[in-house]
């Protein structure tokens, strides 16, 4: 590989439109832009949308300057006066927060995603999965399937059970698509400097309205009823319930006790789903990736359910579930403002300034990945270099501000891959097109209908 070039070259992007900016192509397909814009451009592109001036970042080692050496120069984009993206629906909690609030919130979080806490919660991962194996084997026999619905209740399941000690199953109906309106207009808000403002009653507005009334109801009756009923399980919400500032000997407010039970939640279920979902479109497609797989699993599992203590010796399961992530990242960009004047990658940025990581190009960087578009789970290999830089596979970010969740997400990914595909061979529905749909996270645009095919 070409050393990495100092310092680098800002590029405009092409086809900048007076006023508009580059609106319209972000909007139309924003990982095709930015994948043009790389190829193009290079690593460093600044475009515009609308008055909105703003820099694509596609290298690790550009990464790493925002994400981990300047983390503290380089801050979350939330305005709490004015919400936009997912401060829209997920408040002031972790992933939106930023200073001392977010340094006390992420403290106070952290034990509950320890190594020793998330062995001990990966029983009832495992229990979710064999609930929904359950209601498969209920279905008529070549009946396509929504495997990506499928494995957004999943997640739910998982998260909600793990971190609140209870289920959702009897709601997810109704929840599951709350969520997906909330998230998809927190996307398009965020990338859309001429939307109007929620209080005019707009059919969007109105149908994002709803859909957050209705979430808003399912937490704080969850927060109620945990106060009602006296019970202390030991969960993350159990846990904000008592919490109590040290210096000033109040609790949490029941605002931000919301916003963090719900920033768990929806980034906690939407994240793993949508990798299990790419997962699965990989392995349907990868037949012989496939088979590998099946013959790890019935070597080492002979058809039991998988522990953690089996993850160890499925090394071919883990690389397939990384490989997907390296191909579909859930979240495939990630923001940030620098709050005063800066260098990254010998160029100056002046105070202000948004930029914006494409984990999509870093993760299909030809610079760092041997024929990047290929599925080759064996890239992860304990015996192979997969890349040249540390952070050009970063699917939880990078820095003080990884995902707090990762080593769960890992967990549950790896159990539920070796849980199901064990039992099941999933197909794609002939004819069946699948296109990306990016919304904060990445998903297929209209499902992944799949037929389920029962194993021996």
């Amino acid at each position: 590989m070409p050393p990495t070039p100092e310092p680098f070259s800002i590029v405009e992007a092409p086809g900048k439109r007076w006023f508009l900016g580059h609106v319209l192509e972000f909007k139309r397909n924003p990982l095709e832009t930015m994948t043009s814009w790389r190829e193009r451009c290079g690593d460093f592109v600044r475009f515009s949308l609308g008055p909105k001036e703003l820099y694509l970042l596609s290298h690790p080692a550009l990464a790493e300057e925002v994400l981990v050496k300047q983390a503290d120069i380089f801050q979350k984009v939330y305005d709490p006066n004015r919400p936009t993206g997912l401060a829209l629906v997920l408040g002031n909690g972790l992933l939106t927060s930023g200073g001392e609030l977010w340094r006390r919130q992420r403290k106070l979080i952290q034990p509950m995603f320890q190594r020793a806490r998330v062995a001990r919660l990966s029983a009832q991962m495992v229990e979710a999965g064999e609930q929904m194996l359950a209601r498969w084997a209920e279905r008529r026999p070549g009946e396509p399937c929504d495997v990506a619905a499928e494995m957004m209740q999943l997640a739910l399941e998982v998260v909600t059970r793990t971190m609140f000690s209870t289920s959702v199953l009897k709601d997810v109906a109704s929840l599951g698509p709350a969520l997906l309106v909330l998230i998809r207009y927190a996307f398009r808000a965020f990338h859309n400097p001429f939307r109007l403002p929620l209080w005019v009653p707009t059919a969007e507005n109105r149908e994002f309205l709803r859909a957050k009334r209705l979430v808003d109801r399912m937490i704080y009756g969850l927060i109620e009823e945990r106060q009602q009923s006296g019970v202390k399980p030991d969960d993350l919400l159990d846990l904000l319930l008592s919490a109590v500032d040290a210096e000033t000997g109040t609790g949490m407010s029941r605002e931000q006790q919301r916003d963090e039970l719900l920033t768990i939640a929806a980034a906690g279920h939407e994240t793993t789903a949508n990798a299990l979902t790419w997962t699965w479109y990989l392995l349907a497609t990868h037949p012989a990736a496939a088979t590998k797989l099946r013959e790890e699993l019935s070597n080492v599992l002979g058809g039991r359910a998988p522990t953690i203590d089996d993850l160890p010796r499925l090394p071919f399961t883990r690389s397939v579930f990384e490989e997907a992530l390296r191909l579909y990242p859930p979240a495939p960009a990630v923001q940030r403002r620098t709050i005063k004047d800066t260098t990254v990658g010998g160029r100056l940025l002046p105070a202000g300034s948004l930029v914006v990581i494409s984990l999509w190009n870093i993760h299909r960087h030809p610079g760092f990945w041997e024929q990047p578009e290929r599925f080759d789970p064996d890239r992860f290999a304990a015996d192979r270099t997969a890349n040249d830089h540390h952070l050009a596979f970063l699917p939880f970010g990078a820095g003080p501000r990884t995902c707090i969740g990762n080593h769960f997400a890992m967990v549950e990914g790896v159990l539920l891959l070796a849980l199901i595909a064990q039992r099941y061979d999933l197909t794609l529905v002939p004819g069946q097109k699948v296109e990306i749909e990016l919304a904060v996270t990445l998903r297929p645009r209209h499902g992944l209908p799949m037929i389920l095919k029962p194993r021996g």
